[in-house]
Parts: C-alpha cells; sequence; structure tokens
C-alpha cells in the first residue's frame, strides 16, 4: 500500500471514529437521574448578565445528574454541601453575592434510589467552585474526570476543593468518550473556568442531551451569548457556546443548562428517570 493510500485510510477512519461518536448509538446506557443539589439565591443578577436587569436578585437550580450505563455509574457534578440542608438561613458565600440552601441532601437522594457511594465509578465535575465540587469527598473510591487545567488552577486557588485523599484522578486533556460507545462524552468547555467542561450524553428513548455546567447560566444568557462577570475567559467562553451550539445542532440535541430554574422545575427529578 502506498504511504499516501495510507495516510488517507487513517485519516478516514478518524474521522468515521469521531461520527460514531456524535451520532453514537445510546450503547449501554441505560438511564439518567435528575438530583436536587440545592438552590443559590443571587443577590444581583448582572453579576451573571453584564448590564442586565441590574440590583434584580435571581434563583438558580444547582442540578446533579447520575448516569447508569452497563460498565458502571457516573456521577455529573457534586453540588452545595449536604451541610447546608442543616442551616436554617443557608449559608453565604461570594462575600455575600451568592446565599445556598439545600432541601434535601445528595446521599439521602441516592440511598432512595439504591446506590452507595462506594457504587460510583466516575465521579466528573464541570468544574471546581464550590456549588459543584461541595460533595465530591463522598465518594472516596471513584475517578475523578477533571480537565488537567482545571486541576491544576484549582489547587492554585485560596480555597480549594474538598477532594478525598484516596480518590484517582484522569486529568482530561480535552474530550474524553466515557464507556468507548459515543453515549457518555465528556466536551472540553472552557472559559467559565479554565478547564470547564460540559457533557453529552445519548439515550436511547431520550435522545441526545447536553449538560451544560456553567458554560452558561440561564436561557437568556444563552440566546444572548452573555458572559458573566466573574467568568477566567470571555474569548474562550464565547468559543465554547458555540462549539455546543455546534454539537446540538449535529446531534440534534437538548441543551440541560444546570442553573436555569424554570427549565429544571419542568424536568423528572429523581427517583423518576429519563431513559
Amino acid at each position: 500500500m502506498s504511504r499516501t493510500r495510507s495516510i488517507a485510510l487513517t485519516a478516514i477512519v478518524a474521522a468515521l471514529a469521531w461520527t460514531a461518536v456524535l451520532a453514537g448509538a445510546a450503547g449501554g446506557l441505560e438511564r439518567l437521574y435528575v438530583l436536587d443539589c440545592g438552590q443559590n439565591i443571587g443577590k444581583d443578577q448582572s453579576r451573571w448578565s453584564p448590564g442586565v436587569n441590574e440590583g434584580k436578585s435571581i434563583e438558580f437550580s444547582d442540578n446533579c445528574y447520575l448516569i447508569r450505563h452497563a460498565k458502571g455509574l457516573l456521577l455529573w457534578d457534586t453540588g452545595i454541601p449536604d451541610a447546608v440542608a442543616a442551616m436554617p438561613d443557608g449559608m453565604v458565600v461570594a462575600n455575600g453575592a451568592i446565599t445556598q440552601r439545600r432541601a434535601k441532601t445528595l446521599a439521602a437522594q441516592l440511598v432512595e434510589i439504591g446506590v452507595k457511594p462506594a457504587d460510583i465509578a466516575y465521579v466528573a465535575v464541570s468544574h471546581t467552585h464550590g456549588d459543584h465540587v461541595g460533595n465530591v469527598a463522598l465518594f472516596p473510591s471513584s475517578t475523578i474526570l477533571i480537565q488537567g487545567a482545571e486541576y491544576e488552577w484549582a489547587m492554585s486557588q485560596p480555597t480549594k476543593p474538598a477532594f478525598a485523599a484516596t480518590q484517582k484522578f484522569e486529568k482530561l486533556a480535552g474530550d474524553r468518550d466515557v464507556f468507548g460507545d459515543g453515549s457518555v462524552v465528556v466536551l472540553s468547555t472552557p472559559g467559565h473556568t479554565p478547564g470547564h467542561q460540559s457533557l453529552l450524553v445519548v439515550l436511547p428513548k431520550t435522545g441526545a442531551l447536553v449538560l451544560s455546567g456553567d458554560a452558561v447560566h440561564f436561557r437568556d444568557n444563552w440566546e444572548h451569548r452573555r458572559v458573566p462577570s466573574m467568568n477566567t475567559s470571555r474569548d474562550q467562553t464565547l468559543t465554547s457556546l458555540q462549539r455546543i451550539a455546534d454539537v446540538l445542532e449535529q446531534r440534534k440535541a437538548q441543551l440541560w443548562i444546570n442553573h436555569d430554574k424554570p427549565q429544571s422545575q419542568a424536568q423528572k427529578h429523581s427517583p423518576q428517570f429519563y431513559d
């Protein structure tokens, strides 16, 4: 075989492999649970949408997602710390800009569907802000899927995530097909933080979903491509939003915006599930 033909065949095989990921049959993916991982009440919406609704308060949902695959369980994000559920007035963070609350603990919701922390093979975190990694230490035997850039950035901050000492880390450098069948794919979407990531999930009946993480916080910001003031890179954020839009179009996927309260309220929450 000529060198030119060999290179051409290699390129075709690589293209077909990525097409299979994007087109992905659900493979061994069985179901997805939406878990209530708290609420954030922001004093000033313009923190997330500069110049818009200045001084107006806003309430965000905060969801986690448990994904059951034939090859194992994956938890996407861990939410606000369970300890906040015992605080009647919630917990004030971000120099007073946000009050966090929890009506249910993550631990109790897992018990309700018969899942123990030791059952969870992977904990994938969209990023390392406290309302997404608040319970990460509850899973000491799980492997953490995190972008290498996010890990290094998080460990350079004054307040570091409370990872368990026994946790293993897979420090990613881009996308990752978690189970190898295109049904659960980590998408690199930096900008909110240096190693932010989102998740493509292809369910057998529901179809394709993109779990946003904090690539975008609510529908109005998505529609107008607004970039929150606390994001680490405006340019990366806008590039990531376009990337998500491209995946949505290619996969005919739904965008599930983690912090969009109206969308969350319309979803089925655990113990109900999507399959």
